[in-house]
């Protein structure tokens, strides 16, 4: 038995950017939500999905912005698609998915907590992803990430050939070379090689000393870099604790919650209510 996990955001943003634009019956911007009920369909006919759950960041502010300024917000969002965010939480629960709404946390923290509070329970946990955050999740090839259009799984040693670091390393490396989606700057001069080399080597940014000359592993620039890091310590262990996952957040379920039993009473209603005229649904599986 597997365990699949959506990022219900990113599938939402991909269908506003990816599928056509269209009106409901009463007016309202419809063509996100109508795609990601089709991506949805279509993963729940993948002959290994039997449990799923599906996150979304209800509101796009969290806990983390009350630690940095700077960290991402709703700022410049379209309309069009900002709108949609309930309508996508409505649609899922209409097609008797399991949703995990985040408001103090975000989507990707409902993951990694569900991946937590359940790794134990599956044969494997799917973080149906492309955010690098999520990386910090993998382990071997019992939680994996995957990113649905491209068709391209992360194991750990995929974590390792991307990043260069191990998946306990993500938020240190997150940290130092920052993360423009999520308005982390990182710290000056670190980019993604020099960052690799040395967290291959410390694990984690806390164990980097601050002089070059201490360091066991050469880098180019690495006067700079150290001089950087050590002006810098506190910012960036804030901005690692900013890339860190949560992986306690209540969810308020049962993994036999996740289980897709099939569409909620009200699917058909929801579907004339956006004017989706035609979704597919597949039989619920055993297992």
């Amino acid at each position: 038995m597997k365990l699949h996990l959506v990022d219900g955001t990113y599938e939402l943003f991909r269908a506003f950017f990816g599928a056509p634009s269209a009106a409901g019956p009463d007016g309202q911007e419809v063509g996100a939500t109508r795609g990601l009920m089709r991506s949805m369909a279509q993963l729940l006919s993948e002959p290994d999905v039997t449990h799923v759950g599906i996150a979304f960041d209800t509101v796009i502010e969290s806990f983390r912005n009350q630690l940095f300024d700077g960290y991402k917000t709703g700022a410049g969002l379209d309309e069009r698609l900002f709108s949609q965010f309930p309508l996508a939480e409505e649609a899922t629960e209409a097609m008797g998915m399991c949703v995990f709404r985040m408001v103090d946390f975000e989507a990707d923290d409902a993951m990694a907590s569900a991946a937590a509070q359940w790794g134990e329970q599956v044969e494997q946990v799917v973080l149906c992803s492309p955010d690098k955050d999520l990386a910090q999740c993998v382990t071997g090839e019992h939680v994996v990430c995957l990113d649905r259009m491209r068709k391209k799984w992360l194991n750990e040693a995929g974590v390792h050939d991307k990043f260069g670091v191990a998946p306990a390393s993500i938020p240190d490396y997150l940290a130092l070379v920052g993360d423009s989606a999520d308005g982390i700057p990182g710290i000056p001069k670190w980019g993604a090689k020099s960052t690799a080399t040395l967290l291959a080597h410390y694990g984690h940014l806390d164990a980097i000393p601050d002089h070059d000359t201490e360091w066991a592993v050469k880098v180019r620039g690495a006067k700079g870099l150290a001089e950087n890091l050590a002006a810098q310590r506190e910012n960036a262990e804030l901005y690692r604790t900013l890339a860190t996952l949560r992986r306690d957040v209540p969810l308020g379920v049962e993994l036999d919650d996740l289980r897709w039993t099939g569409p909620a009473s009200g699917l058909d209603a929801f579907r004339e209510r956006i004017g989706l005229r035609r979704l597919t649904l597949p039989e619920p599986k055993n297992g």
